[in-house]
């Protein structure tokens, strides 16, 4: 039976610290419900902080790497996917998750977003940015869901993943 993969997207350099505490919650959510967490899997942002959650809860990560070796890897990353593809990879992250969640909000986050919108893949927006929201929301209105923290996010996947399209 294939496991599900749930994607966590979201900025490395410039995350905020809300940011970074959902991001560990989710990652934490996520082990805990016996799913496998993908990320950029670098050793910093939302990435490093996700992959930290999910460890601490004894699960199981994945972390799709922009150059051609484990350098700057987030050391809670279990398996390294090594791309030589820099943000290429983006696109890596979205067609291998079952879901997203975009955790804050940054140009790269963004480019994922849109990529998984053009897959015509859910994404679950977990940021306080209004005008990011409403720009997701305008471009595909019955793929973007938008939450307030890490517990209406796993709802919003528990329900989605309930209700397959």
């Amino acid at each position: 039976m294939k496991k599900i993969i749930i994607g966590i997207m979201g900025p490395g350099e410039s995350a905020t610290s809300t940011d970074l505490e959902n991001a560990y919650q989710l990652g934490q959510l996520i082990a805990g419900a016996g799913w496998i967490l993908l990320t950029g899997g670098r050793n910093s942002g939302v990435m490093d902080a996700a992959n930290k959650g999910a460890k601490a809860a004894n699960g199981l990560t994945i972390g799709i790497l922009p150059g051609n070796n484990t350098r700057g890897i987030s050391q809670a990353v279990d398996i390294a996917i090594v791309t030589d593809m820099g943000n290429a990879r983006n696109n890596i992250n979205i067609l291998s998750s079952d879901l997203i969640i975009a955790c804050g909000m940054g140009s790269g986050t963004a480019s994922e977003i849109a990529l998984a919108l053009k897959a015509d893949k859910q994404v679950i927006l977990l940021n306080d940015s209004r005008e990011s929201q409403l720009f997701f929301k305008k471009l595909a209105e019955s793929n973007i869901f938008v939450v307030n923290n890490a517990v209406e996010a796993m709802n919003q996947v528990r329900e989605i993943l309930a209700n397959p399209r």
